[in-house]
């Protein structure tokens, strides 16, 4: 990574660096993160750069304060300062100096017009990373326009994919277009400008569009499709519940549980295990071309009331009895305490507790470079962490009097 020293003006690295006192492990330690502060993606995606070591600060407005139950939030401190008064853009450029990465949400034009855009950052610090990201992104004809998770993904023709069959487009939780489009797009982009870093000695932007990454979530479904093998509606798809053995079951206690048998010897597993005559199933395998409608109106529904059946005749604990430790690809749907308690999880440590509130751990896992224990984020003194970044006495005393700075 390019010596910071060599990337513009601002304070050397040491004394008056911010995040002297920080310490960090996992891939990313020593990489610097200024985050003017979002909701959604933007949170989340600075969340996997701290969860992988940076050390990120996060800029909000007064009063904001941090939610430590938040786990988008952790791992970072965070200061407060309004950045529309006079005084602070000065404050954050002095910031930006120092950094690595900036990450910032905002609708297209609003960080130009608070004096922070691209331009004026890169030319304080031209090793800078400058991650945007927004729903439409920079350009187009609604990139100026609002939108939700639901309205990307609608967009990007993947919400024309989820649901019954026959029935509407159902949304899924906020997460593929705000927390997978976005923000996790987002942080794969800075890492791999940083890569890119690394041999230019230049930094550039990043622009995540929360559409764009819905968009390539549908790279298999696009591939099927020219297989002849993927019908561009709700539910009518061997992925999306058309399928007898790619689907969600009730249990004898009205439990539930999930069945993934695509392949034939999953699927003779899971016929065996059930005690079904696998001769009554054989013209329910695979997903062929030449046969496709046939299986989704004909032979898929006949097969899965059989496939009800016989699983309803069990509880959800004599199913997980009956299939542990077995390639039939059945495993209980369970809750979020559930979750955290299964053997798997635990031997995993896929959930952990940060200041007694249980979250998720850092993902994915390093053979050397341990992502650090995930900690709650916390507030920092403003004063302190910008008179560290070369901001004078004078100037901090007049952000705080025209209330810019608590």
């Amino acid at each position: 990574m390019q010596p910071r020293e060599a990337r513009g003006p601002g304070p050397a690295v040491g004394a008056s660096d911010p995040f002297a006192e920080a310490s960090g492990r996992g891939p990313l330690s020593g990489v610097k993160v200024i985050e003017l502060a979002g909701i959604g993606p933007g949170p989340y995606a600075c969340m996997m750069l701290a969860d992988m070591g940076a050390d990120v600060l996060r800029v909000q407005r007064p009063l904001a304060g941090i939610d430590p139950t938040d786990p988008t939030l952790r791992g970072r401190r965070c200061i407060e300062l309004d950045l529309k008064k006079p005084g602070s853009t000065e404050a954050v450029l002095h910031l930006i100096d120092q950094m690595d990465v900036l990450v910032e949400g905002f609708r297209p034009g609003v960080a130009e017009r608070l004096g922070l855009g691209p331009d004026v950052c890169l030319e304080r610090n031209p090793g800078l990373v400058y991650g945007r990201i927004t729903g439409w992104g920079q350009t187009g004809p609604l990139a100026h326009t609002a939108g939700h998770d639901i309205n990307y993904l609608a967009l990007s023709g993947l919400l024309h994919q989820i649901g019954p069959p026959g029935g509407k487009p159902l949304p899924p939780m906020n997460v593929i277009a705000d927390y997978g489009g976005g923000g996790l797009m987002l942080a794969f982009g800075v890492v791999c400008a940083l890569r890119e870093r690394d041999r230019s000695g230049r930094g550039q932007v990043v622009d995540a569009a929360m559409v764009d990454g819905a968009a390539s979530f549908m790279a298999a479904a696009l591939g099927l499709r020219a297989h002849g093998v993927w019908r561009d509606a709700p539910g009518r798809n061997f992925l999306t519940g058309a399928a007898h053995y790619y689907d969600t079951y009730e249990t004898k206690d009205g439990r539930w549980i999930a069945v993934g048998a695509i392949e034939p010897q999953f699927h003779d597993l899971l016929l065996h295990k059930l005690g079904l005559d696998p001769r009554e199933f054989s013209d329910g395998v695979g997903f062929d071309a030449d046969r496709y409608e046939r299986l989704i109106q004909e032979v898929w529904p006949r097969l899965r009331l059989k496939l009800a059946a016989a699983i309803r005749r069990h509880t959800r604990a004599e199913l997980e009895a009956l299939f542990e430790g077995t390639d039939a690809c059945v495993t209980p749907v369970l809750n979020l305490d559930e979750a955290a308690a299964h053997p798997q999880n635990v031997a995993r440590s896929v959930y952990v507790e940060v200041d007694g509130v249980v979250q998720h751990a850092p993902a994915p896992r390093f053979s050397r470079s341990t992502p650090p224990q995930p900690r709650a984020g916390v507030m920092a003194e403003s004063s302190e962490a910008l008179s560290k970044a070369g901001l004078s006495p004078a100037a901090i005393e007049a952000l705080r009097a025209n209330g810019a700075l608590r």
